[in-house]
């Protein structure tokens, strides 16, 4: 098995070598290989990513375009079996990439999401805010509601597909709008998704968190529009 592990990164320069450096120590038990999407930084960040160069796979954006985009940038270059998102702030820890490949093998699926509301103690944890812990669990329940899914964390960024299946999925994504676009067309194929508890440390939004209501909205809009979409 071999693991292809992107890293999405926009305007990130504190965070980005310490994330890169708890990926590349990992120690997986599996191959890997690191993917690095520099969406069009601006503060430095991509001055510190150039240093990887060698390294790992790195993709630079000559303008910014989104997360979405930069995920399928970087989709199009994986050569793994199993392709999982990590971003480049500290929100979440890789160590649970772990957990999921083996649940991966226990259930022998093509699809593993971790979350954190199956880790007990992320329910009396620091959040980012109540809005943002109050809208993943509203799109969760519209995803379970929608496409009759059993699924507890709809929004979580830990999301390990089989390459095979990932790239049969026609993904139109620009911005934040992977999670819900990814889990609707998978979900709509009948495919099962298996979910193990992972670790979170969520950041607030003066500490550079990007997201806002407006991708909440996005978000809605796409599980709605691909349920009744032919």
């Amino acid at each position: 098995m071999k693991l292809s592990i992107i890293v999405p990164v926009y305007n990130e320069k504190s965070t980005v070598e310490q994330l890169l450096a708890k990926l590349e120590t990992l120690d997986l038990d599996v191959a890997k290989e690191i993917i690095i999407v520099d969406d069009f930084s601006t503060d430095g960040t991509r001055e510190i990513i150039k240093k990887y160069e060698g390294r790992h796979k790195i993709i630079y954006h000559e303008k910014n375009r989104g997360k979405g985009r930069a995920l399928r940038s970087g989709f199009a270059e994986v050569s793994g079996d199993w392709v999982v998102v990590q971003d480049a702030d500290l929100e979440y820890d890789p160590n649970d990439f772990k957990a999921m490949i083996a649940k991966a093998n226990e259930v022998d699926g093509q699809v593993i999401y971790g979350s954190r509301r199956l880790n007990h103690s992320y329910l009396k944890s620091r959040h980012s805010g109540h809005i943002f812990a109050l809208g993943g669990i509203f799109l969760t329940w519209l995803t379970n509601l929608l496409y009759r899914t059993r699924i507890t964390d709809e929004p979580t960024c830990y999301k390990m597909i089989k390459t095979d299946l990932l790239k049969s999925v026609d993904l139109k994504c620009e911005r934040f709008e992977f999670c819900p676009e990814i889990t609707a067309k998978i979900a709509k194929r009948g495919i099962k998704i298996h979910e193990v508890p992972i670790n979170y440390y969520p950041r607030h939004k003066n500490e550079g968190k990007k997201i806002n209501w407006r991708d909440a909205v996005e978000a809605i809009w796409t599980l709605l529009k691909y349920r009744f979409k032919k």
